[in-house]
Order: C-alpha cells, then sequence, then structure tokens
C-alpha cells in the first residue's frame, strides 16, 4: 500500500498557441452567466457523444458526465467506486493523489517490458491478491492506451488480458484515453478501447487538454457503461461531481462543446500537434538511446521515458544515484523524475517531454506547429544539443 505523500504539482505547461476558432467562442460566450450543472449540460454531453462515435464507441448523452478536469473527474470517480485502486508503475502523476485525498488505498503493478500504460496481468493479479491479504479491496484499475509518462500504446492483444484479468477479479477499468489523439502514426500504430473489448466493465476518462482545447482549460468527459451497475456508479460520480461544487464555467462549457464537435480547424491543428511531438520525442528518444540509456520508442503524446540504470556507475560518480537527483541535474529540459509516476525512487529513471525543446513565445512555438522539419528550427535543434552534450558530460565526469 502506498503511503508517501504528494509530490508538488508542476508548473503548468505552457502548451501550443490558442487555436484562434477556440478563442472566439471563448470570447463569444463571454456573457454566459451562468456555470453548467454538475456533470455538464445536456448539448455538451451530446458533444462529448459525438466524439466517441467517432472513434468507434456508440454513445448516449444519459451515459456521459463532464467536469472541470480530469483530477476532478478521477476524484468523483474513486469516491464513487468506494475501494482501493490499483495503478500501473509508473503511470500519470495525477492518478494517484484523488486516492489519497479519499484515504484510499493505492497499489501498484509494474507495467511490462514491451509498453508503459497498463500493468503486466500476472503482476496485476499478484497485487489483487497481496491487496486482499493486507485486508484492502481493489475496486479500480486505472490505465492508459495512449500512455503519459512512457509514450507508448500497449499491443491489443497485450490490452485484453490485462482487462480479462482486472474483470475476472470484479475490478472497474478506468481507462485514460486523453492522448489517444496525438498518435505519431496513426497508420502505424493500432489503438483500441478497453471498452471495444469489456463494454459492460469499462469507464472511458479523457482530459480534453491533451489534444483538444488548450492547456489552460480544465475540461475532461467520462462515457459509462450501458448498464445498471454502469448507471449505479455514473450516479455515484455524479453526486461526487455535485458536492465538489465546481461546475464547468459556461463560457468554457460552449467553447469546450465546439471543439468536441471537431471542426476542420480542430482536426488540424490536432493533427499537426502530433506531428510535432512525434518528431520531437522521436529526436529526444535518439538523444537519450545515443547516450545509453534504455528507452521505449514513443508512440503518442509528447514524452519519453528513459531508465539511466546502465550509466549508474558513471552517474553515482556525480552524486547522482536516485531519480529526484537525476531530476534536478536535467532541469533545464523538464525533467520529472520517476518517483513522481509511482516509480522506484532509488531508480534512476526519468520522463523528457516535448514542451521542453519548444522555447520561445507562442510566436515561435506557433512556427514549430507549421514547419515541415521542426529539428531544423535554431531553437529546438539548439536545445537538443545541449541535451546531447549534458548527457555526455554526465558519462564524461564519471568515467574521469
Amino acid at each position: 500500500m502506498e503511503r508517501t505523500a504528494p509530490d508538488p504539482a508542476p508548473d503548468p505547461p505552457v502548451g501550443l498557441p490558442v487555436l484562434p476558432d477556440l478563442a472566439a467562442h471563448l470570447a463569444a460566450a463571454a456573457d454566459r452567466g451562468e456555470p453548467e450543472p454538475p456533470g455538464g449540460s445536456l448539448p455538451l454531453r451530446t458533444a462529448a457523444c459525438g466524439y466517441w462515435e467517432r472513434r468507434g464507441l456508440v454513445t448516449d448523452p444519459g451515459h456521459t458526465l463532464a467536469a472541470p478536469g480530469a483530477p476532478a473527474l478521477l476524484l468523483a470517480l474513486y469516491a464513487a467506486a468506494d475501494g482501493a485502486v490499483v495503478l500501473p508503475r509508473p503511470c500519470s502523476e495525477w492518478y494517484a493523489p484523488p486516492a489519497r485525498l479519499l484515504g484510499r488505498p493505492v497499489h501498484r503493478a509494474p507495467v511490462p517490458a514491451e509498453s508503459g500504460g497498463m500493468p503486466d496481468p500476472f503482476a496485476l493479479l499478484e497485487t489483487v491478491r497481496r491487496a486482499r491479504m493486507h485486508g484492502a479491496e481493489p475496486r479500480i484499475l486505472v490505465l492508459s492506451v495512449a500512455d503519459d509518462p512512457t509514450g507508448t500504446c500497449p499491443a491489443p492483444e497485450q490490452l485484453h488480458e490485462v482487462c480479462e484479468a482486472a474483470a475476472g477479479e470484479g475490478l472497474w477499468v478506468i481507462s485514460d484515453e486523453s492522448h489517444r489523439d496525438l498518435l505519431h502514426d496513426p497508420h502505424d500504430t493500432v489503438l483500441l478501447s478497453p471498452a471495444e473489448m469489456l463494454p459492460d466493465e469499462v469507464v472511458v476518462l479523457t482530459d480534453l487538454r491533451a489534444a483538444l482545447v488548450p492547456a489552460s482549460w480544465p475540461a475532461a468527459v467520462a462515457r459509462f457503461p450501458d448498464t445498471e451497475r454502469g448507471a449505479a456508479l455514473r450516479a455515484g460520480t455524479l453526486d461526487a461531481l455535485a458536492a465538489l461544487r465546481m461546475p464547468l464555467p459556461g463560457p468554457l462549457a460552449c467553447a469546450v462543446g465546439h471543439a468536441l464537435g471537431e471542426p476542420a480547424p480542430v482536426r488540424t491543428a490536432t493533427t499537426a500537434a502530433a506531428r510535432l511531438h512525434g518528431a520531437l520525442t522521436a529526436a529526444l528518444h535518439r538523444a537519450l538511446t545515443e547516450a545509453g540509456a534504455v528507452c521505449r520508442p514513443p508512440h503518442s503524446g509528447s514524452h519519453v521515458y528513459a531508465d539511466l540504470e546502465p550509466l549508474r556507475r558513471s552517474l553515482e560518480a556525480r552524486g547522482i544515484g536516485e531519480s529526484a537527483a537525476l531530476e534536478r541535474e536535467l532541469a533545464p529540459w523538464a525533467a520529472r523524475g520517476g518517483h513522481r509516476f509511482g516509480d522506484d525512487p532509488g531508480a534512476l529513471r526519468v520522463r523528457l517531454g516535448s514542451e521542453a525543446l519548444l522555447r520561445g513565445d507562442m510566436a515561435q512555438r506557433g512556427q514549430a506547429l507549421d514547419a515541415a522539419d521542426p529539428l531544423q528550427l535554431p531553437s529546438v535543434a539548439e536545445s537538443l544539443t545541449a541535451l546531447s552534450r549534458a548527457l555526455a558530460a554526465l558519462t564524461a565526469q564519471g568515467d574521469g
């Protein structure tokens, strides 16, 4: 059972330029004084249904909820499920804090070597068994088919094994699909939702800030199974959202509803963002592996997750023996140590993101979005060169 105190939250990401089409819709609704009702209005939830149906998940508005941010929605889901939580190790750093706020035990199951985002199925079963042996009752497994922090997507057969194991143990599966629209090569990556495999056991959760709306707009949606049990979980989640008294602001809901409709400007911006993050994370992956780190090739999102254990001897010679120290050493590249994602604090693992390569103002970030090859931009090239030199210096210092 995890008992550590939560790490301080990182600074909010600067993100990419706000799409003028979305800014215009927000401005047009600025005089709307009333907030959204708890769980979101019917128009907003209907827009979310269209978003999911375009991804193969037929949905009714009565089986959805909206909230001011994914952490708030996850908190309400944990409250409604009323039990211990099982998380992959590593996983997004916002999965665990809501459980700790509620006093729910958090249990970690390691991910397989092939990809992050979900636990190894045998490790999952053993984690659940041990939790029950110590008096806890796991109710929820959170997984991600387009994973942050690792930037990977599990193979369908691996995902099916995990979902079957979770269902066999009576766990709700919460599928975080926030980054599914940021596949670097959609034609080379097969991405399935667990809701396609086990429609009666899976809640789909999407943080819309990941790809659809600006990073500063807190908005998330959830899709519940069309079952009696799913309706009960939705009702409990809605009660928790109402108790939080944190409604979506009315003007923001109008703009988010427009974004969920995915008009042409939104689709174009999402495609450009996926292409940009793909190019930048591939460059980060090359820099890390050329330095001797082990790093899964990224397939989605804006992050890579590197294991520098092969460089431990050199790093320890510089006094870097755990992830927090590694984070400090690589701070100029927005490094986040593995301990922030539930990983072993003593392991030399770190997450780096493409955001760190996008230095400068929004105009320069817009240039990166439009560039045929963003790696040729001077600011990006300089950041990558500095990272490679820093990694080489860490090794050279230890070898000396």
